[in-house]
């Protein structure tokens, strides 16, 4: 494991006059307090060891009390969406193991069986808060696939506009590779990715993270803020790859990067601290807070122009040009004069002006056969010509950044 001093040789001059003496870490751009009173959406998620209470069963207690710190949030005006492990170990105790079994059927079945549980335990404690609850059950495909990604979006973004809290497991029951310890840490981030959260709690058994794990170094310091993704980082939670980490913390670690990437910033804090998520929405500093870099919007931006491939484009007239730049609008059928290319539902897409220059991309709500029946068109017209309408807009502004300067 590489020390902080070690990894503080590779960091430029500039950053060595910011550096934190106890870490040897960065300094954040935007101080901590500001990010979490900030926070009006927030992605929650708890590990297993803290939901079944070491593997006993589901912990009734525990779930109440997150229960009742997520609804109080709800009632603040916040968007809250609970990311819960804990279906294996409560199938198992249903069904009576009391080894962890290691054949993928098994514990596809032992899911199916815990998620039962874990559904019911939310949904009662949750309705005693006066909140409601849904199920929502992912796996990555789901978030790697663009048509799938803008369905659970619009699921998401529905629930909590609807004052719901979903409470999301991987779909362990079908998922065909290996079911790895620490997982839903990465389906946190790509939750937070999903919705554009601002805050992501990483709930866990130990307090956060430190410079080194400090079961083997004892003056180990405790790393209260730093910048997510630094790579410095990695090596503190024990290594990239590494499931040896201070609790698991490299997964944690690197779902704070991931989640930074739409600019969200994480917390890593012990789940059993009292009031622990409304004490954080004060902007109280608790556990390990990663604050990201960009703010949301260039985070988004950075995503839609660099890290998706463009599948097709569209030629809007001059009046919709407008709209998108100037009034933020979204690109709807009765702008659009041309199609180009064969994308499908979800694909990101360039919006041309009409002398061919790009000012826009965005998620396609329609694929490219129904978007040349759709050029000119009405919104209200859409049912009639394809016999469904999935949305009214071909590009909604939530799915849409400006690439014009």
């Amino acid at each position: 494991m590489r020390s902080a001093a070690a990894t503080a040789d590779s960091t430029s001059a500039a950053d060595q006059a910011a550096l934190d003496p106890a870490t040897g870490l960065a300094s954040p751009s935007r101080a901590p307090a500001q990010v979490l009173r900030a926070a009006r959406r927030i992605v929650v998620k708890v590990g297993s060891s803290l939901v079944t209470n070491e593997g006993r069963g589901l912990d009734e207690g525990a779930i109440g009390q997150w229960s009742r710190q997520l609804a109080a949030l709800v009632r603040e005006g916040c968007e809250v969406i609970m990311v819960s492990s804990g279906a294996i170990a409560e199938g198992m105790k249903r069904l009576g193991w009391h080894t962890r079994p290691k054949e993928l059927h098994e514990l596809q079945a032992a899911a199916a069986v815990g998620q039962m549980g874990l559904a019911q335990m939310y949904e009662t404690k949750l309705r005693e808060q006066g909140v409601g609850s849904a199920q929502v059950l992912l796996t990555h495909a789901d978030l790697a696939d663009r048509e799938r990604y803008l369905n659970a979006r619009s699921t998401l973004l529905t629930l909590l506009a609807l004052g719901v809290v979903p409470v999301i497991n991987e779909n362990d029951t079908v998922v065909n590779d290996e079911i790895k310890f620490g997982d839903n840490d990465t389906l946190a981030a790509l939750v937070a990715n999903l919705v554009e959260a601002d805050l992501l709690v990483i709930l866990t058994d130990q307090r956060g993270l430190y410079t080194a794990d400090p079961r083997k170094v004892p003056d180990a310091a405790f790393v209260h803020v730093a910048r997510a993704g630094d790579p410095r980082l990695e090596a503190m939670a024990g290594g990239a790859g590494s499931r040896v980490g201070t609790g698991g913390m490299i997964t944690k670690v690197l779902a704070a990067k991931r989640a930074a990437g739409s600019g969200a910033s994480t917390v890593i804090a012990w789940g059993r601290e009292p009031d622990v998520l409304l004490r954080l929405a004060q902007g109280e500093p608790i556990g390990t807070c990663l604050v990201a870099d960009a703010p949301k919007l260039q985070a988004r931006k950075r995503w839609m122009t660099s890290q998706l491939q463009l599948r097709g484009a569209v030629t809007v007239d001059a009046g919709a040009v407008d709209k998108l730049l100037r009034e933020g609008k979204s690109l709807l059928p009765i702008g659009m004069v041309a199609v180009e290319g064969d994308f499908q539902r979800g694909d990101v897409i360039a919006v041309r002006a009409p002398d061919g220059r790009e000012v826009a991309r965005g998620l396609a709500n329609y694929a490219a056969a129904e978007a040349r029946l759709l050029c000119r068109r009405a919104s209200a017209e859409i049912e009639r010509l394809l016999g469904y309408a999935a949305e009214p807009e071909m590009i909604h502004r939530d799915n849409l950044v400006v690439t014009a300067s």
